[in-house]
């Protein structure tokens, strides 16, 4: 898209669903969720709305964040 990326779209159990993927070696500097702040949810948003609109697609829609700090991965469903 030429306003961002989306890092991960899926479809899963009849729903769409947008996943922002984050990644620290460590969290000495905060937590790889923390960097999904408000502005940065605003814009997956309005990618997502974009994305759907030009792939002519309607439905429930969820987002998603997945963090992955060294070796641990966690995905935080329905995160906003």
């Amino acid at each position: 898209m030429r306003s961002g990326e989306l890092d991960l779209v899926l479809f899963r159990d009849g729903e769409i669903v947008f996943c922002e993927v984050k990644a620290r070696r460590s969290e000495r500097y905060g937590a790889a969720a923390e960097a999904v702040d408000r502005r940065k949810q605003l814009k997956i948003r309005s990618l997502a709305v974009q994305w759907l609109q030009a792939n002519d697609l309607r439905g429930r829609v969820r987002f998603d964040v997945a963090t992955v700090t060294g070796v641990e991965v966690d995905v935080i469903e329905g995160a906003f």
